[in-house]
């Protein structure tokens, strides 16, 4: 698996999808895209890379995903194959809210 690098301009695409959970939900969403991403995601063609974030109060589980293309992403998003882990994620969030990002600005110090 390829290390995630954030660069302006470069031409992989970003998924954020950012889930609401309640507390007691947290650990279990976050085992969940784990192990789906370890198991799956990470062998399905054009993904990059993917990085799982939990909030310190426990209602937020992120997902920062990369993948060569928009396209990539939305064959994931097609395949059936994927569906699984998709339904148990969503399951356990009381919403989520996954959007396309490209790279537009980076800063260090």
């Amino acid at each position: 698996m390829q290390d995630t690098t954030i660069t302006a301009g470069d031409p992989v695409t970003t998924l954020i999808n950012v889930f609401t959970v309640r507390p007691e939900h947290q650990r279990g969403l976050v085992e969940t895209l784990t192990r789906a991403t370890e198991e799956r995601m990470r062998h399905v063609p054009g993904f990059v890379s993917a990085n799982i974030h939990a909030a310190d109060d426990g209602t937020k589980v992120v997902n920062y995903a990369q993948w060569e293309s928009a396209e990539h992403y939305r064959a994931m998003l097609a395949d059936p194959a994927n569906h699984g882990h998709m339904r148990e994620a969503a399951a356990l969030a009381e919403s989520f809210e996954p959007h396309l990002y490209t790279v537009e600005s980076v800063h260090h110090s």
